[in-house]
């Protein structure tokens, strides 16, 4: 008895040294955070810049030339896309594919020239007007800890069930969500680690759909799905693309072939644009990557990294 009441004496103090190590991570953990917290925003608005209005979607690259610290990464670029349209890039790694979608959403600015959106200069308006009027959906879809409901209606919290139930439908992902133990109030964990790829790039559509934004920017993920899953992928990517300006760093060879303009890209320059049709019977880069990598692809090839040109291949 005597021992038992020893060990029961120590136990607080056993579980408090416990916390005393998870609060001495926390605190290392938090001065890394805010270490990255006060590090001074690159980009800044001009004093006179200005809102954004509600735009209609053209994109202007007007000879724009941008790189990194003392390294040029895109020389002289120029492309021009009206509202509507899908761009595909496509690419080697380090072409300047993702720098092109950096730049539109002004994470950086240009060296020289220009990006506009509807006429205007990205420098001239306020960043907070213009990323609210864009969208972007990465190759790693984040979701929040929190319910599906939560997750999809991230965009505009007083969002319907009934919205968000057609939403999620137009995409393809209502089904799955229905089959979860609680619907769309079910738990999930950050990242949605119960989740399958798939069904996580479902419901960044939906979340991506919910926000309507008039341009949408989305890094296509390269991981494998199975047959049926990446049918259901690919109707809510068209839903989704659907009467909005595009840009797609694409790795589906559907979506590649379904783009109004392909660009290829190659050392910061584009080389060849057009669409599919086009650009196959010029026999140029694309034709060459299109034979080598994807002529015969099923469903389940089309996401190998399609959207990219071995550099030894040409």
């Amino acid at each position: 008895l005597f021992i038992a009441l020893i060990d029961r004496f120590f136990e607080p103090i056993r579980d408090l040294s416990q916390q005393y190590n998870v609060l001495q991570a926390a605190m290392a953990a938090g001065e890394r955070i805010f270490e990255v917290l006060d590090v001074e925003a690159e980009v800044r608005d001009a004093p006179d810049a200005k809102p954004l209005p509600p735009i209609v979607g053209r994109v202007d690259y007007n000879h724009v030339s941008f790189g990194y610290g003392a390294t040029e990464i895109l020389h002289d670029v120029e492309l021009h896309v009206e509202p509507g349209q899908t761009v595909a890039f496509v690419g080697e790694t380090g072409a300047g594919k993702t720098s092109m979608v950096n730049l539109l959403l002004r994470f950086a600015d240009v060296w020289s020239g220009s990006v506009e959106i509807d006429g205007y200069d990205l420098r001239d308006v306020t960043q907070r007007s213009l990323r609210s009027q864009l969208g972007i959906v990465l190759q790693d879809t984040f979701l929040f800890g929190g319910t599906v409901r939560e997750n999809i209606a991230f965009a505009n919290p007083e969002t319907s069930l009934a919205e968000i139930q057609q939403i999620a439908t137009e995409v393809g992902a209502h089904g799955f969500i229905a089959d979860l133990p609680e619907g769309y109030e079910t738990e999930i964990q950050e990242r949605g680690a119960r989740l399958s790829v798939g069904q996580r790039q479902l419901l960044s559509f939906a979340r991506a759909l919910l926000a309507d934004p008039r341009i949408l920017i989305l890094d296509e993920a390269t991981s494998s799905v199975d047959t049926q899953t990446e049918r259901l992928v690919q109707q809510g990517l068209r839903r989704l693309l659907h009467g909005r300006t595009a840009f797609v760093i694409a790795h589906r060879l559907s979506t590649i072939r379904e783009a109004d303009i392909v660009v290829v890209m190659s050392q910061g320059r584009i080389v060849e644009q057009g669409n599919h049709d086009s650009l196959m019977r010029a026999e140029g880069i694309y034709y060459d990557l299109y034979t080598m990598q994807w002529r015969g692809a099923g469903v389940g090839g089309e996401e190998s990294g399609a959207g990219e040109v071995r550099p030894a291949e040409r």
